[in-house]
């Protein structure tokens, strides 16, 4: 099992940038792929981005490609997600997740943390 804490969040005005972290306990963190998901006030969770164990291979949803990019350090069990040209669309919860499908397993495992609130204002 693993516990997830995010950082970084805050209050930015649009155009601006904020770097929040995800630090994991365990030392079996190289074993899960990372993401980030966001979920607006009324609105369901959406998957934001993505790494794999390696770091060599990184997805992000449309709507923040080539603003937001993600990243880890395996060396530290932290993930982080660098966000650039913040618009007031970007205001949510953001959730740090890790996965970890073990070939031994039937489905895989995923866990999430509390979250940190990004605000953006216009």
């Amino acid at each position: 099992q693993v516990q997830l804490v995010e950082s970084g969040g805050g209050l930015v005005q649009a155009g601006g940038s904020l770097r929040l972290s995800c630090a994991a306990s365990g030392r079996t963190f190289s074993n899960y792929a990372m993401g980030w998901f966001r979920q607006a006030p009324g609105k369901e969770r959406e998957f934001v981005a993505a790494i794999n164990r390696g770091g060599g291979s990184q997805y992000y949803a449309d709507s923040v490609k080539g603003r937001f990019t993600i990243s880890r350090d395996n060396a530290k069990n932290t993930v982080y997600l660098q966000m650039n040209s913040l618009k007031p669309e970007d205001t949510a919860v953001y959730y740090c997740n890790a996965k970890y499908h073990p070939k031994w397993a039937t489905k895989a495992l995923s866990y999430w943390g509390q979250g940190t609130q990004v605000t953006v204002s216009s």
